[in-house]
């Protein structure tokens, strides 16, 4: 478990919503850096905390994640899933141990993302899916 960097209450609609900031490893910030460079020119990027990770969001959906090991967790085309999972350090995304998530999300291990023309390939796969899936 990593040290808590902050710890905010946050009103939201009369409501307290207590959420928990989690500093990053220093895995997380390199990637996390490498994908913000990648993402330089596209509108309305932010970035919030969850599947265990430093999440980055594309017009308010998600495209990825970066997880505390370096690896990446990316949200593509579901149609393309199995095609997807025969690229080198792709796997099959769970959210737990032996829960799989459904097609479309993938985990790319972080020795393959260290490549940055991997990296680069990964995050517009992203980037296609949450245009084509926004309209």
């Amino acid at each position: 478990m990593h040290p808590v960097a902050a710890d905010a209450e946050q009103a939201d609609d009369g409501r307290h919503d207590r959420r928990i900031e989690r500093a990053m490893t220093p895995e997380q910030t390199a990637l996390v850096s490498r994908v913000r460079v990648l993402l330089g020119d596209e509108p309305v990027v932010r970035e919030v905390s969850m599947f265990g990770g430093r999440s980055v969001m594309v017009a308010e959906r998600m495209i990825a994640s970066v997880l505390e090991d370096g690896a990446l967790l990316v949200r593509v085309d579901a149609d393309r899933h199995d095609e997807l999972l025969t690229r080198p350090g792709a796997l099959q995304a769970e959210m737990g141990q032996g829960r799989t998530m459904g097609p479309g999300w993938i985990e790319i291990a972080p020795d393959v993302l260290r490549d940055d023309e991997q990296l680069a390939a990964w995050v517009e796969l992203a980037l296609e899916h949450n245009r084509s899936a926004r309209g």
